[in-house]
C-alpha cells in the first residue's frame, strides 16, 4: 500500500496519510467483536484512497468497507462499522470524538434556534448537571450499521440543505425524556427522566419518528395517526381536504373515511343538479396528501376507507390497479374496505350484496357501525323497497373482486367495522369507530367538520410507542416500563401544538395512546416456538395479557393523580367492562391459557378512578425504529436471516438478533406454510389490545398449482380472520420469485415512518 499519498484536512492543509492513525481507529472499533478482521478492513478501503482525498472521505471509505463486509458468517461487521460511523458522526457534529457537555450544548442549540428554548426555562443549569450525570455516551456504540444511518437520516437534528449535524444520539434520547417530564414536580421529575432515557436508550422502548425527530425541536406536532371522517356536504369535503394539508406537512400518516359521500348521479338540492360521485372528491383528497411534502423529505400517504355496500364499490375497488385511464382511477392513495357479519353470511350462504348510496338509505350508515341489529333490520327493509336506487350482486362476485384487487395491489386493505365497535373501550352508539388510520392498527371515533375550525368535529389524534420484547427478561419488568410509556406519551398530549380545534378538542378529551410491540420473531425464536404450529400461542397470550394489564393499570394510576381523561364516560370501561369481556370466544379453541393476572381488582380501580388514556394498545408497522434497536420489525416474521433494505442513504443490512444462537430458531416469512398460525396469533394479540393491529396476510405464489394463488385461500384466510375476531387486515404481500437475500425497498408510504414507529 502507497503511503506516499496526501491527505487534505478538514481546515483545507493538506500533509501525509498517516495509515497508523487509521489502524488505530478500525483497531478501537473492532475491539470485542467476534469474527471481524482489522486488516480485511483495511485492504478493502486501502484501494480505494488517491491522493488528495479528505479525511472525511478517507472516514467514508473506511464506514463503507467495514459495513460491505457485514454476513451471515461474519455479522460483527454490522456493529464494527457503526462504531466507525459513530466516531465520524461526531467528528462532523463536534469537530471531534468527544461530546460537548450536556448543558453548554443545549445553550448552544437553543441560540441556534435548533432547540425549543422551553429547555432552558424549564430546567436550571444545576438540573442539567445532574442529568449529564446519568447520560452514557458509551451507549453509542451499542448500535448496528443500519441504525446510525437511519439515525443520520431520519432523526438526529440537522440541516437538511447543507447536511450539517447538531448532535448524537445520547443527546437525543435524553432530551426527549426532559421535554417530556418537564412539567412533573422538581422533587420526582429527574427520577422520572432517568427512567425513561434509560429505558430508551437501551432500546427496551421504541419511539416514533414524529417523537424522535420532532421533540426537542421548536416543531410540536408528534401524533404519528391522524383520523378524519369527511360529511356529505362541500364544506366538510373542503374541510377534510384543508386538515389533511395541514397534519401531512407535519409528518403523520393519514385515515380518510370518505364512507358517507353520495354515489354518482344522487340528486342534489331538490334534483336541482346532478352529482358527480365519489370518484372526483378522492382525486380532491389524493391531491390534498400529496401537495405538502414532509419537510422536504417526502409527500405524505393515506389510507381512504367506505364500505363494501356502497353503490359505487365496483368502480372503487379498481382505483389502485394499473388498469383504466386517469379519469377513473385514483392510484396514489391506499383504500380500506369495510365489511360486517352480515356481508360475510351472504357469502357464505351463497347470497347477494345490496348496493345503496348513504344519501338514500337514511340510518344505514349509521347503524353499520353503531348497531349491527338495527342495521340489518333497515338494510333487509331497504332491500324490499322498490322506490330507492339500488344495485344487486352476487357476494361471490363482490368479494371475488375485492380479493383480486387486493392480490395485485397489495394495497386494498380490509377493516372489520363490527368487531371494531362490539370489541372496543368505546361505547358504540355513544362514541362509534367508523375508520382506522393508514397502516390499519388505530381504531378510534371520529366525527365530521363543516369547516376546518369546527369544534364540534373530531380529529382523531394517536400517539404511538412500543416495548421492545426481546429486550426484557421477565414479564413483570413491563409493569414498570408501562407506567414510563404511559406517563410519557400523556405528558406528550399537553405538550404538542395542534393545528386544528377538532383534533385538539377529541384529544384532549379522549388521550388516546397506542403502545404496541417490536423484536416479536426473535422473542420467538428465544422461548423456541414458532409463528406456523401453534407452539406460541400460549406464550402469546400470557405476553400481551401482561401489556395491556400493566398499560390500564399505569393510565389508572395516573388517573387518580390528575384526573380521569373528561370523556371517560364514553367508554365501556366506565361501564366496568374490559378487554377480556369482549373479545371472539372462538379464541378459546386455539389457547387454553387462563388468565394469570388480578384483572378483578383492576376493574374495580377502573369503575372507581376511570384511566387517564381512553386506549392504550395498538400494534403498528416498525420499520424504522426496529433497526435503531436491532430488532425484528413488529410482529412480523423475518424474510431473511439478514435483510438488505435499500433507503436514501444506500443499501442496509442488518442481521436478526442473536443469529449465531438462534438461527434455526427463526421462522422465516417464506418458509411458513400458511397465513394460519399467524392468524391466529393476531386473534390471540386482538383478545386484549384495545385498537388493532397491522396484520399482513402473505401468499407464495410457488406453493400453489400453476403458480397463481387461488382466490378461494385469500377469501378462506378473510374468513378466518373474521371468526378469530381480527379488526383489520394490512398489505396483502406476494413473493415475487427473487432471491431472499434480495433488496426491500425501504417502505416509504407510511408517511416518512409516521405511523410506523
Amino acid at each position: 500500500m502507497n503511503s506516499n499519498l496526501f491527505v487534505t484536512k478538514r481546515n483545507g492543509e493538506k500533509e501525509l496519510i498517516d495509515l497508523e492513525k487509521i489502524h488505530k481507529v478500525i483497531a478501537w472499533a473492532a475491539s470485542g467483536l467476534d469474527n471481524v478482521s482489522v486488516s480485511q478492513v483495511e485492504l478493502k478501503s486501502h484501494i480505494q484512497f488517491y491522493d488528495g482525498i479528505k479525511t472525511e472521505d478517507i472516514h467514508e471509505t473506511i464506514i463503507k468497507a467495514a459495513a460491505d463486509l457485514i454476513s451471515e458468517e461474519t455479522p460483527d461487521y454490522q456493529f464494527l462499522s457503526a462504531r466507525l460511523a459513530i466516531f465520524h458522526l461526531r467528528k462532523k457534529a463536534y469537530g471531534q470524538f468527544e461530546p460537548p457537555a450536556l448543558y453548554s450544548h443545549v445553550v448552544n442549540m437553543v441560540e441556534l434556534g435548533k432547540y425549543d428554548q422551553h429547555l432552558l426555562q424549564d430546567y436550571t443549569q444545576a438540573e442539567f448537571e445532574q442529568m449529564a450525570c446519568f447520560l452514557k455516551h458509551e451507549r453509542d456504540l451499542t448500535f448496528s450499521y443500519a441504525a446510525v444511518k437511519q439515525l443520520e437520516g431520519k432523526y438526529l437534528v440537522q440541516n437538511r440543505v447543507t447536511g450539517e449535524i447538531y448532535e448524537s444520539a445520547q443527546f437525543l434520547y435524553l432530551l426527549v425524556a426532559a421535554c417530556l417530564f418537564a412539567k412533573y414536580p422538581a422533587e420526582t421529575r429527574l427520577s422520572y427522566v432517568e427512567g425513561f432515557y434509560n429505558a430508551i436508550s437501551t432500546y427496551k422502548i421504541s419511539l416514533p419518528t414524529p417523537i424522535m425527530a420532532g421533540v426537542r425541536t421548536p416543531t410540536r406536532q408528534f401524533s404519528s395517526c391522524v383520523l378524519i371522517e369527511c360529511g356529505d356536504s362541500l364544506d366538510a369535503i373542503n374541510a377534510t381536504s384543508s386538515s389533511i394539508v395541514k397534519y401531512v406537512s407535519q409528518r403523520a400518516g393519514i385515515g380518510i373515511n370518505a364512507g358517507r359521500i353520495r354515489a354518482l348521479g344522487s340528486t342534489i338540492r331538490n334534483g336541482e343538479a346532478f352529482h358527480t360521485g365519489c370518484i372526483p372528491f378522492y382525486k380532491h383528497f389524493q391531491t390534498a396528501v400529496k401537495s405538502c411534502s414532509q419537510g422536504g423529505v417526502r409527500g405524505g400517504a393515506a389510507t381512504l376507507f367506505y364500505p363494501l355496500w356502497h353503490l359505487e364499490v365496483e368502480s372503487l375497488l379498481v382505483l389502485k390497479n394499473n388498469r383504466g385511464v386517469e379519469e377513473n382511477r385514483v392510484r396514489h392513495l391506499d383504500y380500506g374496505v369495510q365489511f360486517n357479519k352480515l356481508m360475510y353470511q351472504r357469502l357464505i350462504k351463497g347470497g347477494s350484496i345490496t348496493l345503496f348510496s348513504p344519501s338514500d338509505v337514511p340510518g344505514l350508515y349509521d347503524a353499520f357501525f353503531e348497531d349491527q341489529d338495527k342495521f340489518e333490520q333497515l338494510y333487509l327493509q331497504y332491500e324490499a323497497d322498490d322506490s330507492i336506487r339500488k344495485k344487486c350482486i352476487k357476494a361471490i362476485e363482490l368479494f371475488t373482486l375485492f380479493a383480486q384487487e387486493r392480490a395485485s395491489t397489495g394495497r386494498i386493505y380490509l377493516q372489520n367495522v363490527d368487531h371494531c365497535n362490539t370489541h372496543s373501550p368505546f361505547i358504540p352508539n355513544v362514541a362509534p369507530i367508523r375508520q382506522s388510520n393508514l397502516c390499519l392498527e388505530i381504531a378510534l371515533p371520529t366525527k365530521p367538520m363543516n369547516d376546518v375550525n369546527d369544534p364540534d368535529g373530531e380529529i382523531a389524534l394517536c400517539t404511538l410507542s412500543a416495548f421492545n420484547l426481546g429486550a426484557i427478561d421477565s414479564l413483570d419488568e413491563l409493569d414498570g416500563l408501562a407506567d414510563l410509556a404511559i406517563r410519557a406519551l400523556d405528558s406528550l398530549l399537553d405538550y404538542q401544538d395542534y393545528p386544528v380545534p377538532a383534533a385538539h378538542n377529541a384529544t384532549m378529551g379522549r388521550r388516546t395512546l397506542g403502545i404496541g410491540v417490536i423484536n416479536y420473531a426473535y422473542y420467538l425464536a428465544k422461548n423456541g416456538v414458532f409463528y406456523s404450529n401453534g407452539s406460541a400461542n400460549n406464550l402469546t397470550h400470557r405476553t400481551f395479557e401482561a401489556i395491556q394489564y400493566y398499560l390500564l393499570k399505569a393510565s389508572n394510576q395516573l388517573a387518580k393523580e390528575q384526573g380521569a381523561c373528561p370523556k371517560f364516560n364514553e367508554t365501556r370501561l366506565s361501564q366496568g367492562i374490559l378487554p377480556i369481556d369482549t373479545y371472539k370466544r372462538e379464541i378459546d379453541s386455539i389457547t387454553g391459557e387462563p388468565l394469570h393476572l388480578d384483572w378483578e381488582s383492576l376493574r374495580a380501580s377502573i369503575k372507581k378512578h376511570g384511566v387517564r388514556n381512553s386506549t392504550v394498545s395498538a400494534l403498528m408497522p416498525s420499520e424504522t425504529s426496529s433497526q435503531i434497536s436491532n430488532a425484528t420489525n413488529g410482529i412480523e416474521p423475518p424474510r431473511g436471516l439478514i435483510s438488505v433494505k435499500a433507503s436514501k442513504d444506500g443499501t442496509l443490512k442488518q442481521v436478526v438478533p442473536e443469529y449465531e444462537t438462534l438461527k434455526h430458531n427463526y421462522e422465516l416469512l417464506w418458509n411458513i406454510p400458511s397465513n394460519e398460525g399467524y392468524l391466529q396469533l393476531v386473534g390471540i394479540m386482538q383478545k386484549f389490545v384495545d385498537q388493532t393491529i397491522s396484520a399482513n396476510t402473505n401468499y407464495d405464489p410457488a406453493k400453489y398449482e400453476g403458480g397463481k394463488v387461488p382466490v378461494k385461500q385469500i377469501l378462506q384466510d378473510i374468513l378466518n380472520a373474521y371468526k378469530l375476531g381480527v379488526k383489520t387486515l394490512y398489505y396483502h404481500n406476494t413473493r415475487d420469485g427473487a432471491a431472499d437475500g434480495h433488496i426491500e425497498q425501504e417502505d416509504d408510504d407510511c408517511a416518512g415512518g409516521a405511523c410506523k414507529i
